[in-house]
């Protein structure tokens, strides 16, 4: 790691101010090109204690760069994580503004809930698969308060792996004979089909996702809880949002998760989703 304990917690207050103003800072990695993927772990890290200071709660994780294109962008060969936060999460039907965001691109994925903790090393997909309790139909607004998207691999995990909001459909029990690599999804905007997926773009299978994530944050001693919820990674390429449009990820088993981008009515169902231990 290149920064400093002082350094990861300046770039943390640029971060946390580029989210309460909404206005984006300049890449870190223009500063100093070698800053790694610990470099903005570090940065995260801070970031995230500031936000739970507020009051926020970590809810769950998302994983991002999990597939090989997009490791292969970044120049790296393992995807990346950060927080879900309780504040960022909402209901399908859900309306957003977009001037709640910078950047925003909306993208489908699948998403787990924890029945069991898992804290790795050592965790199989097998053990993986054991401890999921619900699958649900989710979608994620990823946002950067990097500018112009000019985001290196420290860049992108500083600022919570680029993650904005989430919106989440019903929870559907979850079947471990279900082949979850098969899983297929159709991406609507105003609907009009924009793209196709499958649970496979997501590292070879979303549940080999969790097992990654419960290794990766084993090493820093840290454990996922049962209730927390998991966002697998897109599977499809992220499509930029603007005012007036309408999002609908359509899944097999799983049905189907909206969001509606305008400006919030005050009894809108914009709501964040209600969070009572670890549950939507």
């Amino acid at each position: 790691m290149k920064i400093s304990a002082e350094q990861a917690v300046h770039k943390a207050a640029e971060l946390y101010e580029a989210r309460a103003k909404r206005a984006p800072v300049k890449p870190f990695t223009d500063e100093d090109p070698a800053l790694g993927m610990e470099d903005g772990y570090a940065i995260q890290r801070e970031l995230t204690a500031m936000l739970l200071a507020d009051g926020d709660e970590v809810i769950g994780y998302k994983a991002g760069l999990t597939s090989a294109p997009m490791q292969s962008l970044f120049g790296v060969d393992t995807p990346d994580y950060g927080p879900v936060l309780s504040s960022t999460v909402r209901d399908s039907g859900a309306r957003l503004s977009p001037d709640t965001f910078i950047a925003p691109r909306v993208e489908a994925e699948i998403v787990f809930r924890l029945a069991a903790p898992l804290a790795g090393p050592g965790v199989t997909v097998e053990q993986a698969r054991a401890a999921i309790g619900e699958v649900i139909a989710g979608l994620e607004i990823v946002d950067s308060r990097i500018e112009d998207w000019r985001i290196g691999i420290a860049d992108t995990i500083a600022d919570l792996a680029s993650n904005g909001a989430a919106v989440l459909g019903r929870s559907v029990a979850f079947r471990p004979d279900l082949d979850f690599r098969l899983l297929g999804m159709a991406f609507f905007r105003n609907g009009e089909l924009v793209a196709t997926g499958a649970g496979a773009a997501a590292l070879g299978d979303p549940v080999a996702v969790v097992a990654w994530l419960a290794n990766t944050l084993g090493k820093h001693g840290v454990a996922l809880d049962a209730g927390q919820v998991i966002m697998t990674g897109a599977l499809h390429a992220a499509v930029p949002m603007a005012s007036g449009d309408t999002f609908t990820a359509e899944f097999d088993r799983l049905g189907a998760v909206t969001l509606h981008v305008d400006d919030p009515a005050p009894s809108s169902s914009g709501r964040p989703a209600t969070v009572r231990d670890g549950r939507t």
